[in-house]
């Protein structure tokens, strides 16, 4: 009887501590709230007030809403997630010795980016967890495996981080590259999430819109968007978010971060633009998120806003964020690319592109993505 009374208290023990374990995990996760001269410098800012920041264009949807709560019971497609795996294209480190002095850019899967830019390596909204989440139970698992994974990273100058939404923020990857990389390059506030990771205060730069920092030869120039922040439900918009272009003397490269459609993209091209390569947001939209997410045919026209070149689809084929199937965002670019005669690079995830080499044909399998996912707004960004 006793050793069963022994055996009933370690057993409890054991799952305390499990649970104890993942509340931590979970906690840590969450980040830490901007303060002190951090939030001072936030007060600052023309796009926050009241508290929070904001974006320039007033709501055209109404957020929450008993529609919104019937598509999550019933969810969407029957195709959101991949039938068979994935044709990864696996990488090591072996294959980054040389730096490219051009352009070269790897597509790691969603926002994960690895861009190469005259001799500047840089990690763009690296996310190498199996979750886009903080809850391993339920939590948004990718599809593949990381095609790099974080132990064959190649040396980078800067890692580049969009916002703080969980599938471009993850901190289990800065907690391991925080004493690897010399800078981390972030929207305001954030810095406040990295140095609770363990990144040093002294490697952190934060950026308002259309501020912009140099590295050896390259422009990082911090650019508007139209989404929002929060890790948790009471600090939603307590940190920006912001697209990124890389200017070299003779390059140029544009990302969109998470963004809804907007004027701002045609702001973006007039100052920083042409741009010889886009890597555009074309996943996860809905029509009762139009104020936070393109649609592929949005991201094609603020691609010819911006004046690009070579249009790179990303925000797609990793993790399961909508109720689109897994194949439609980038199905639906490529036919609308086609009708206004854009280049689609089209790399399988972790295969590089240069700028005059790149695949354009279909590596995914041909399954129905129809739906009634269309965002019905225009060029402006509204109706």
């Amino acid at each position: 009887m006793k050793r069963l009374l022994r055996f009933s208290a370690f057993g409890l023990g054991s799952i305390a501590l499990l649970i104890i374990a993942f509340v931590a995990h979970i906690w840590t996760s969450l980040g830490s709230a901007p303060s002190g001269d951090r939030l001072i410098r936030i007060s600052e800012s023309p796009q926050f007030e009241n508290g929070q920041f904001y974006n320039r264009l007033p709501p055209i949807s109404h957020g929450l809403s008993l529609a919104m709560f019937k598509k999550f019971i019933s969810g969407g497609s029957d195709f959101t997630h991949p039938e068979n795996e994935l044709p990864v294209l696996h990488r090591s480190k072996a294959d980054f010795d040389d730096v490219s002095e051009d352009v070269r850019v790897t597509w790691l899967g969603h926002s994960t980016i690895l861009v190469e830019l005259e001799g500047i390596r840089l990690l763009i909204d690296p996310v190498f967890g199996d979750y886009a989440s903080p809850n391993k139970i339920k939590g948004i698992k990718r599809y593949a495996p990381a095609p790099l994974p974080i132990g064959d990273l190649p040396a980078v100058d800067a890692i580049v981080i969009s916002h703080d939404h969980y599938d471009h923020l993850d901190s289990e990857t800065i907690r391991t590259l925080a004493s690897e990389v010399p800078r981390f390059i972030v929207p305001l506030g954030i810095g406040s999430h990295l140095e609770y990771w363990g990144v040093d205060s002294d490697r952190i730069q934060e950026l308002d819109w259309w501020e912009e920092v140099q590295i050896g030869g390259i422009r990082v120039v911090s650019t508007p968007a139209r989404h929002f922040s929060g890790r948790s439900v009471n600090d939603r918009n307590a940190t920006l978010w912001a697209g990124w272009a890389f200017k070299s003397q003779h390059r140029s490269i544009f990302y969109s971060g998470d963004s809804a459609m907007s004027p701002h993209f045609k702001e973006i091209g007039e100052r920083l633009g042409p741009f010889d390569l886009t890597l555009m947001e074309t996943g996860a939209y809905d029509p009762m998120w139009m104020d936070v997410h393109m649609g592929p045919e949005q991201a094609v026209l603020a691609h010819q806003d911006l004046r690009g070149h070579v249009f790179l689809p990303v925000h797609w084929g990793m993790f399961n964020l909508a109720f689109h199937g897994w194949t439609e965002p980038v199905e639906r670019t490529l036919a609308a690319a086609a009708e206004v005669g854009i280049p689609v690079a089209l790399p399988r995830l972790g295969e590089s592109i240069t700028l005059d080499s790149y695949p354009n044909q279909k590596w995914w399998p041909d399954t129905p993505w129809q739906t009634k996912n269309e965002v019905p707004i225009t060029s402006s960004g509204l109706k």
